[in-house]
């Protein structure tokens, strides 16, 4: 299938990663915002540059799904925290592709751990109306999402594979995401018996992650498991815009790993600290790490700056560039989406070139 010179685009949310992309779909070539979903009152009706402290950009915020169909979008980029799976229908059902970074890869989790009303699964709804729309679905960012691509892409000159492990080692501050770190019992007591149910309840897409690396490597998992670590903090943090108080939850460390015959073989890691000031504390990276074991044995660091020129004192820069990071595999995947099948894809289906980014020329 061909597809158009410029493709239209009606973004969802703006929040933290959704007023970052709308910069970034602007100066994308390939991409032409058309139009902005946003659920609270307040910013419906108000230009999209205007929402997300920028120039206009002479898109106004509507606040219904009649009014994203009527703009006829080629795509949809839902940047929202968490799904939307009724609007994803009606959208998908019209005809409109769907890019989301949100809390989505296979669909494993959301099946397992947040079951649609109509108790069938959430995947099967949407694969129907994709195929009533002729429509394609997709679910990315940089972890679960990227982070993965680049284990899959390690382990292209290793023979006689025996795991493959990639790690998120992260100072996780820079995520001013409330409802994210709530959600996942930062800020609890340590030792409330509510947070591994939750950590895993918000987390397990990164099973899906592993999931997805299984199938790139054609390895049939026994099953998925889930352990964690908990560092308390040692004394109470302010970060201006979270509180964690002595005692509460301030940092973790999180394995999905994929089992065979007992043998772990590929593993998802999430490294998270908000504050250096717990117990246990963990040695942070700052970057992704990429470890595949066998003949030749592979270790690499995915490491990521700020442009030339920023200030690297600023913590904000960090923090924007890791809203940039989880929605430019997004973006840049687009004209693929647009061409592909309709239906649900994943990373495996996805050809090398919706992983490039582009020039600027």
């Amino acid at each position: 299938m061909s597809t158009p010179d410029t493709i239209r685009v009606f973004q969802v949310a703006t929040g933290n990663l959704g007023t970052e992309m709308i910069g970034r779909i602007r100066s994308h070539p390939d991409l032409e915002l058309v139009g902005l979903h946003c659920y609270t009152t307040d910013k419906i009706g108000r230009d999209a540059g205007e929402i997300v402290g920028i120039e206009p950009v002479g898109v106004t915020a509507t606040g219904t799904v009649e009014e994203i169909i009527a703009a006829k979008p080629d795509v949809l980029t839902f940047h929202g925290v968490f799904p939307d799976e009724d609007l994803y229908v009606r959208v998908l059902e019209a005809g409109i592709d769907i890019v989301t970074t949100a809390d989505w890869i296979t669909g494993f989790h959301r099946n397992t751990n947040h079951p649609h009303p109509s108790g069938r699964k959430t995947t099967d709804i949407i694969e129907e109306a994709c195929q009533r729309g002729g429509s394609t679905f997709y679910g990315t960012g940089m972890n679960p999402g990227a982070c993965q691509v680049l284990g899959i892409v390690g382990s292209m000159d290793v023979a006689d594979i025996e795991n493959v492990t990639v790690t998120e080692s992260v100072d996780v501050s820079c995520h001013h995401s409330v409802d994210t770190w709530q959600a996942v019992g930062y800020g609890r007591p340590v030792d409330d018996p509510t947070i591994p149910d939750s950590l895993r309840k918000y987390t397990e897409v990164f099973a899906d992650s592993v999931y997805l690396m299984a199938d790139c490597f054609d390895l049939a998992l026994d099953e998925v498991t889930f352990s964690y670590e908990l560092g308390a903090c040692t004394k109470d943090i302010d970060l201006g815009w979270y509180s964690l108080p002595q005692g509460s939850l301030g940092g973790s460390y999180i394995k999905y790993q994929g089992m065979v015959d007992g043998v772990a073989r590929v593993e998802s890691h999430l490294e998270w600290q908000m504050t250096p000031y717990t117990d246990p504390s963990w040695d942070i990276k700052g970057c992704y790490i990429t470890q595949v074991t066998g003949d030749p044995s592979i270790y690499s660091k995915h490491m990521i700056f700020p442009k030339a020129g920023v200030d690297l004192s600023d913590p904000s820069a960090f923090a924007s560039i890791g809203m940039t990071v989880t929605g430019l595999p997004a973006l840049n995947s687009i004209r693929s989406v647009v061409a592909a099948r309709p239906g649900i894809l994943t990373s495996a289906d996805m050809p090398l070139r919706g992983f490039a980014g582009r020039f600027k020329l």
